[in-house]
């Protein structure tokens, strides 16, 4: 395996980051710095800090510095800074940090340091923060205070890459706690520096500390962050690190993450894939494989017994049919594929399938699936769908849509204008063009209702008989625009929106707009999209996965989305084959967050970018509105049904 590169490393750094805001203390209670709360306001805030609400604490601080002087302004600033760093808004805590100056000396030095230490670390820059830590680790502190200097020493040691002094940091600390709550509070913090560590830096700490409390914590979070915490790799390896560290404290915190009492023997041995290994899909076909077998060989270590993977090309002599049944004679107990929608059709009409499938790829609605037929694909009306509960999460509610005039432009159209409907937006008009032309201009025009303003124009400067000075002016009521575009169409689209006076407005689109074809993406800044974690931001058990498919599989650069289609197909299999009595766990993929519905359909929960200085910039979730919540019960109706499409 190859060395982490430097934009894993930052990113991974960007997580640790986030550990230093939110909870600092841990549960423990912040030391008052040798003054008596001053009224009923502080001691107001010391309520709302005890109770967890930071922020209002921090509200109620600031307000008071406000009306103060000299120290006094300062001891307030510094406390709400440190509720604001609590609170996880670094943001604020930085602007008010700026407004102190560093004491000279005493307990006001001790929590101007802490705090901008915390503030370093939230900016990725470790050795600053050890450089203001070190002095405080060595001076007789008082125990609140220290407890948080060695909370962020460790964080800091994980952020440099030294785990084993993070870990040893942590324990330590609770030499200092008191109550059974704070030192498992301590343990979380612990934990949720090991999960946004590098699992190879983590196996190779373990491989050298000769504390086996320290290297117990090792190698479950590398188990941890190489599995994401799910799938048999996960499954296995954790009841076998618990039967190896019987007396490790993270036994207590196992017992919360769902980890079976035995090992899981409920899985297929033998598997088969079903993919155009020739002919037209073949380089479609090779980059899902590459995924399927990188997501099988980082979860070998955990079965019993080695699965086997079979490969079918179903476009050898007798077809699909022939595949499946070869597969099955051959001993599959489980099948993935087809991959296209006609293969997919034809399997379909077998009705009876004596071996589970998971199909590549959607039936259309009006064909039943078969019992044991399972699909999964990179739908582009899920896309859709997220556009419009993205949107409405963002605040907007009417919109225009422009699309292809195609059976793809149709389907998305649909899509988007069903949920978007759906959850009380209006589309207020939609447009389509055609790909294939260059100047979108008719198009955005009457989308945009500027041919009128046009019109209008030319008329009254007829009437009047001399030129007018006049800026055509588009339509008032839109807040935005849903875009289905490819990339090349997308560049020439936005650009032309602007120079139509509709380029203030946010444009939503599907991952088709991100082409990856080695062009600028100036031209798109602004534009927000759905797409693979894979793509946007993969989760960190999967973060050097996509640089190094690119290395080893240069051709497949732009195949990246259908190497996380194979990743997860493999870890969906697990998840199916297994018994169960009610719904399929949400899984946490490199295609989205993965969820089955009531016809054996599996949807995804995309990641969402937008296009900053020519390049995707990942933004976080809204956690809102997002359509797959539903349940399964919303899928039995089509979103095809229900909003009929251009034809209206």
């Amino acid at each position: 395996m190859k060395t982490m590169t430097m934009a894993t490393t930052t990113a991974r750094r960007g997580a640790l980051a986030l550990l230093v805001l939110g909870s600092l203390l841990g549960g423990c209670a912040t030391y008052d710095y040798g003054r008596e709360p001053t009224g009923q306001n502080e001691r107001r805030a010391e309520y709302l800090r005890d109770n967890g609400r930071h922020a209002e604490a921090a509200g109620v601080y600031i307000g008071l510095a406000a009306d103060a002087e000299g120290t006094q302004r300062d001891r307030l600033t510094l406390l709400a800074i440190e509720q604001w760093l609590d609170a996880g808004d670094g943001r604020r805590a930085r602007t008010a940090l700026r407004n102190v100056q560093p004491p000279e000396d005493g307990q006001l030095l001790w929590l101007w340091s802490s705090n901008a230490a915390a503030l370093a670390l939230w900016e990725g820059q470790p050795d600053r923060a050890m450089r203001l830590l070190e002095p405080l680790s060595q001076q007789p502190l008082p125990l609140p205070q220290r407890i948080r200097v060695e909370a962020l020493r460790g964080d800091a040691w994980f952020q440099k890459r030294d785990p084993i002094r993070a870990v040893d940091l942590y324990i330590q600390r609770e030499n200092w706690l008191d109550t059974s709550d704070e030192i498992e509070a301590n343990r979380r913090r612990l934990w949720a520096g090991l999960l946004v560590s590098d699992p190879q830096v983590l196996r190779a700490a373990a491989g050298v500390t000769q504390d086996p409390l320290i290297e117990g914590w090792l190698t479950l979070g590398a188990l941890a962050t190489a599995t994401g915490q799910q799938g048999i790799g996960w499954a296995n390896g954790a009841v076998r690190w618990r039967d190896t560290h019987r007396d490790h404290p993270a036994i207590e915190l196992l017992r919360g993450l769902d980890v079976p009492e035995l090992a899981v023997t409920e899985y297929p041995r033998q598997l088969a894939l079903l993919l155009p290994l020739s002919g037209n899909s073949a380089a479609a076909a090779k980059a899902i494989r590459n995924g399927f077998l990188g997501a099988y060989f980082s979860a070998a270590a955990g079965l019993d017994d080695l699965q086997r993977i079979r490969l079918y090309d179903v476009n050898a002599p007798g077809g699909v049919g022939a595949a499946y049944n070869r597969a099955v004679e051959d001993g599959a107990e489980f099948v993935v594929g087809p991959l296209m929608r006609h293969r997919v059709e034809e399997l379909a009409d077998e009705r009876l399938l004596p071996v589970p499938l998971l199909s590549l790829n959607y039936l259309p609605d009006d064909i039943m699936a078969p019992p044991g037929f399972y699909q999964f694909a990179l739908a582009p009306e899920d896309e859709a769908a997220a556009a419009a509960s993205r949107a409405l999460a963002d605040g907007m509610t009417r919109a225009v849509a422009l699309v292809p005039s195609d059976e793809w432009g149709q389907r998305v159209l649909s899509s988007f204008a069903t949920e978007f409907e759906a959850r009380g937006g209006v589309l207020l008009d939609y447009g389509t063009y055609d790909r294939l032309m260059q100047d979108f201009s008719p198009e955005i025009e009457d989308l945009m209702a500027l041919s009128q303003s046009i019109q209008r124009h030319r008329r009254l400067r007829a009437n009047i008989g001399e030129a007018l000075l006049s800026e055509p002016r588009r339509r008032q009521d839109v807040e935005f625009i849903f875009l289905g575009a490819p990339g090349d169409a997308g560049r020439l689209i936005k650009s032309q929106l602007k120079f139509h006076h509709s380029g203030d407005l946010p444009v939503y689109s599907t991952s088709y707009i991100y082409s990856m074809d080695g062009r600028s993406d100036s031209d798109l800044n602004g534009v927000l999209f759905a797409d693979t974690p894979w793509i946007i931001s993969p989760p960190a058990w999967i973060a050097d996965y996509p640089t190094l498919y690119g290395e080893y599989w240069p051709a497949e650069r732009r195949l990246g989305r259908l190497h996380a289609m194979g990743y997860d197909a493999y870890h969906l299999v697990t998840a199916l084959y297994a018994p169960r009595t009610g719904p399929l766990d949400e899984i946490i993929g490199a295609t989205g967050r993965l969820w089955l519905d009531a016809d054996g359909r599996v949807h995804r929960r995309l990641a969402w970018a937008r296009f900053e200085n020519g390049r995707p910039t990942a933004l976080p979730d809204t956690g809102e509105l997002d359509y797959e919540t539903r349940g399964a019960e919303d899928d039995s109706v089509s979103r095809r049904d229900t909003w009929r499409g251009p034809e209206d």
